[in-house]
This record gives C-alpha cells, sequence and structure tokens, in this order.
C-alpha cells in the first residue's frame, strides 16, 4: 500500500529560482496542452490522450529551449495531471453531475512537480532533485518502504517534498472491540462507548485575528507591494488554522483505530448541511470529512474497518427498544416513553450508528 510522507525544504535562492523556474515552464506547458485539446475537438471533433501529447516533447524542446531545463519526466506528469483532469471531466459528464470543464493555469495557481519515477534520491539532510540540486530537507522521520514518487510543493513562501512510498500493513494488537461514533459541533466526536472528544474550534479562535487581516487588506491598493505583502499574511493565518484541525484529527483518528477493530460513522452530506447558515461555520470548523478520511486509511494500514451508515434518524430513535423519540435540536437528553432508556442524546445517536453498521 502506498503511504505519503511531508518533508519540508529549505532550498537555497539559486535553488528557489530554479523550483520557480520549473513551476513556470510547467505551468505554461499544462496551458498549452489544455488549448490543443479544446482546439483539437471544436476543429477536427477529436479527443487527444495522454500518448498523443507526451510524444510531441522532444519536438516542443527544439522549439522551446528553456523545457531543456526541467527534468523530462517532470513534463510527462505535466501531460498526465491534465489528462486525468478530462477523464474526472468525462466522468461527471457521464454521472450527470456538474461537468466542470479542466481551467487554465493563471500565475501563481500552479504550485507543484512531481518526478514520477525518477530524477530524485535522498542523500543524508539532502534531498537530490534533477536540474535542481542537493536540496536541504528536514527529515523529522525517516520514510518507510520504497519511494515511489516526489512531488515538490510551494505554499505560502515554503517548500515541501512529498515522498510516496510502498509500505506494508502495520500490525497493531488484535482486539475485538466496535464502535460508532457520532459527529457533532458541540463535541467534534461521541463514541457509543460514552466517551467524548473536544471540539477545538480553532476557526472561532482566530476569527478577530482574521478579521483584521482581510480589513488590513481592503486598505491596500490592488496590485500593489503591501497588499501582496497582507494577502501572505493572511495565507499563512489560514493555513496555520487547517493545520492545527489536521493534527487534532490525526490525534483523534489514531486514538480510534488504536483502540477498536470495528469503527462506524455517519455517511454525512457536509455540503449539504453547510447551506445551514446558522451552523456552517461551526461544521466547517468541525472539518468531519477529514477525520473520516484520516480514519479510513490509518485503519486500512493496520487492518482494522471502517463503516459509513445512512444517518436518517439516528438522533431520533431510541438505541434500547427501536422507537422515534422526537427531539428538537437543543434536546440534549435522550428520553424514551416506551422503555424508559434514559441517555446523552449524541452516545445514542452513536450506538444507534453502530448497530446499523453491523
Amino acid at each position: 500500500m502506498r503511504k505519503a510522507y511531508k518533508f519540508r525544504l529549505y532550498p537555497t535562492k539559486e535553488q528557489q529560482e530554479r523550483i520557480q523556474f520549473t513551476l513556470e515552464r510547467c505551468r505554461l506547458l499544462y496551458n498549452r496542452l489544455l488549448e490543443e485539446r479544446r482546439i483539437a475537438y471544436e476543429t477536427e471533433k477529436t479527443t487527444l490522450n495522454y500518448y498523443d501529447q507526451a510524444n510531441t516533447f522532444n519536438e516542443r524542446k527544439q522549439h522551446i529551449p528553456a523545457l531543456k531545463h526541467v527534468h523530462s519526466q517532470v513534463l510527462q506528469d505535466v501531460a498526465k495531471r491534465l489528462d486525468k483532469a478530462f477523464q474526472a471531466f468525462f466522468r461527471r459528464v457521464k454521472a450527470g453531475e456538474t461537468p466542470g470543464y479542466p481551467r487554465f493555469k493563471s500565475v501563481g495557481r500552479y504550485d507543484s512537480f512531481t518526478y514520477p519515477q525518477g530524477g530524485y534520491s535522498l542523500n543524508g539532510n539532502k534531498l537530490r532533485l534533477s536540474k535542481i540540486g542537493d536540496v536541504k530537507i528536514k527529515l523529522h522521520r525517516q520514510p518507510q518502504g520504497k519511494i515511489k514518487t516526489c512531488t515538490i510543493i510551494v505554499k505560502n513562501g515554503k517548500y515541501y517534498a512529498c515522498l510516496s512510498c510502498e509500505v506494508e500493513s502495520i500490525q497493531l494488537p488484535i482486539c475485538s472491540e466496535s464502535v460508532g461514533v457520532d459527529l457533532g459541533v458541540k463535541y467534534l466526536a461521541i463514541t457509543s462507548d460514552g466517551e467524548f472528544y473536544e471540539h477545538p474550534k480553532f476557526l472561532r479562535e482566530s476569527e478577530h485575528k482574521l478579521k483584521r487581516k482581510q480589513r488590513a487588506i481592503s486598505r491596500k491598493k490592488k496590485g500593489s507591494n503591501r497588499r501582496r505583502k497582507a494577502v501572505r499574511e493572511l495565507a499563512k493565518l489560514h493555513e496555520h488554522i487547517a493545520n492545527q484541525r489536521k493534527d487534532n484529527a490525526h490525534k483523534v483518528s489514531r486514538k480510534l483505530v488504536n483502540r477498536y477493530r470495528f469503527i462506524a460513522f455517519e455517511n454525512l452530506n457536509v455540503q449539504g448541511m453547510v447551506k445551514n447558515h446558522h451552523l456552517a461555520k461551526s461544521i466547517v470548523d468541525a472539518s468531519w470529512n477529514q477525520l473520516v478520511q484520516f480514519t479510513m486509511y490509518k485503519a486500512e494500514e493496520a487492518g482494522r474497518r471502517v463503516a459509513l451508515v445512512d444517518p436518517k434518524n439516528t438522533s431520533q430513535l431510541c438505541s434500547n427498544c427501536g422507537e422515534i423519540v422526537p427531539k428538537k435540536l437543543s434536546e440534549r437528553v435522550h428520553r424514551c416513553e416506551h422503555c424508559g432508556y434514559v441517555q446523552d442524546r449524541d452516545v445514542n445517536a452513536a450506538q444507534n450508528i453502530l448497530k446499523r453498521a453491523i
């Protein structure tokens, strides 16, 4: 199975310029390939694929010498990215969803490139990248397994290397416990065992800072250096909040996977739920999908199992007798008039989720 490791890079000024040069060449190539596909369909009603375009790269280098300064496999990956974008577009058209035709990449909107097979190697605290050089890397942990791909990412002025490795499954101690997990806004997660995981509400804690930085941007002249600096500062704060959420989701998901063999969640339609403007901010801040995804991939690594169930009436149903007990959102205690069962509303819902999954 595949596992990705993300490490911080500290390139020199010259190496930064080479990375930015590579990104710009990739962006321009992506836009050119997209334009060629569009013209081919409009004029000849033909659809170009990855091989049609990748086979033209040697000829392109004769006319655009700058492409010779980018590793050949990095250029091939650009064509693969575009091909994946079109495959997803055709899949959405076939499924009757909003198609979302692939877009041209404007300046600053292409922030990564990939070495899919070779052109990179780890040597101590240096990552050797073809056409760029030996870049200092912070290896806060050793990547396990065989490295299959290397992706260089530039985000908010910081540089990262994402190494995708082929690893074996992690063998955790055998356990027979199962659990249902109810996701909420007061508490992030509530288990059928009665355990409550706090919802840190990182976005609400940083709201004042966000508003101040957004006001600072609105006062700056468009196109000025001061405005660009203010935009970067706002982006860094948003990144910090996202990293806090991610760290918390990793910790909670790790506890769940270490403790339980079988974990059941609700299959929530978060996009539909955020249309409720009273709860939208709290739902986004909770980042339920992230917690579920992290739990799923950790469970797959460890040989555990995660199930998603229909969320209909999990809060209204009595987990003891199965009767519907209508409750308003403000009612936090489940009291069943049919069997006399009394339980915390969210714990009752988590027990229903587990029963439905089993």
